[in-house]
C-alpha cells in the first residue's frame, strides 16, 4: 500500500510542478502589472495540493525505507525520501518566501524598486531545481516498483 501511495503523491507533485515548470517563461513575457496577479492566482491553486503531496510521498518514502522487507526498495525509498526533502527544503527556502511577498503586493501600487527586486528569474531557477527533484524522486519510485516485478 505505501508503494502505490509514494506513486500516486509523487505523480501529482512531479506533474503539478512539470507544469509549473513549463509555464514558468510566461511570466517573464507579462507585463509585471500582469504577473503579480498571475503568480499570486497559480500559488493559491498550488497550494495546498503540491505541499501535501510531497509530504505523502515523502512519509510514504521513509515508511518504505524502514519497513519494505526488499532491500531494493528500502534503498531506493531511502534514495527518493532524499530527493523529496531536498526538493521540500528549496521550496521553503527559496520559493515559498517570494510567494510570500508577491502575495502581500499590490499590482497597482507596486514598491517603486520593484523593477530592481523581480523575482521571477530566481523564482523560475529555483522552480526548475525542485521540479527535476521531485520527477527524479518519482523515477527512483517507479524504479522501486519495477523491482518487485
Amino acid at each position: 500500500m505505501l508503494l502505490p501511495l509514494a506513486l500516486l503523491a509523487g505523480g501529482l507533485a512531479a506533474g503539478g510542478l512539470s507544469i509549473s515548470v513549463l509555464a514558468a517563461p510566461l511570466f517573464t513575457t507579462l507585463p509585471t502589472s500582469m504577473y503579480v496577479p498571475v503568480h499570486q492566482g497559480l500559488v493559491t491553486r498550488f497550494d495546498p495540493f503540491m505541499p501535501v503531496n510531497l509530504l505523502v510521498c515523502l512519509l510514504s518514502d521513509l515508511a518504505l525505507a524502514v519497513l519494505s522487507a526488499d532491500t531494493a526498495v528500502r534503498v531506493l525509498a531511502a534514495l527518493a525520501a532524499v530527493l523529496l526533502a531536498s526538493a521540500m527544503t528549496v521550496s521553503l527556502t527559496k520559493n515559498v518566501p517570494i510567494n510570500r511577498w508577491l502575495s502581500t503586493l499590490d499590482a497597482e501600487h507596486l514598491p517603486p524598486d520593484f523593477a530592481a527586486r523581480d523575482p521571477r528569474e530566481r523564482w523560475i531557477r529555483w522552480n526548475r531545481v525542485r521540479g527535476l527533484l521531485a520527477v527524479s524522486a518519482l523515477v527512483v519510485n517507479v524504479a522501486a516498483a519495477a523491482t518487485l516485478m
